[in-house]
């Protein structure tokens, strides 16, 4: 049967999250918290409604999420000083810690994917893999109206 870049690309995706989660899990830290350390990594200051749609999960999801997180002393609650019904969610020094610990992981897997691959296709794959998102990115009406 001939896939689609699709189904290769969900395949693959699903991969390699199940192969992280068991490196992950050795230091005690589940997919979904990983996934919530990450992202706020990326967004530090963002409130909870902001994850869930970074996320793609509902708000009450993340809410739990971060419950459980701030308990493990991972995730810090600040008032929002723009709607003070609001929180901004930070990473404490204990959750970097655990992301240092994570990082090599990560990169071993990497590392283990990519074998057989030189150096120049990486170049080559991560390029077209970025033009494939490019492209399926939302596109302004302006931008449609400027192409006809």
């Amino acid at each position: 049967m001939n896939e689609n870049l699709f189904s290769k690309i969900g395949d693959l995706s699903r991969q390699a999250r199940r192969s992280f989660d068991a490196r992950a899990r050795q230091i005690g830290v589940t997919r979904q918290q990983w996934q919530v350390l990450v992202t706020l990594r990326r967004n530090e200051g963002v409130n909870q409604g902001g994850l869930a749609d970074l996320l793609d999960v509902e708000p009450i999801s993340v809410c739990r999420m971060v419950d459980r997180l701030q308990e493990a002393d991972l995730v810090e609650r600040r008032p929002d000083p723009a709607d003070r019904r609001s929180w901004r969610l930070f990473l404490t020094a204990k959750a970097e810690e655990l992301l240092a610990q994570l990082r090599p992981l990560a990169d071993q897997m990497e590392a283990q994917a990519l074998e057989g691959i030189s150096p120049a296709q990486r170049d080559d794959l991560y390029r077209m893999l970025d033009t494939i998102r490019q492209n399926l990115m939302p596109r302004s009406a302006a931008g449609l109206v400027s192409h006809g």
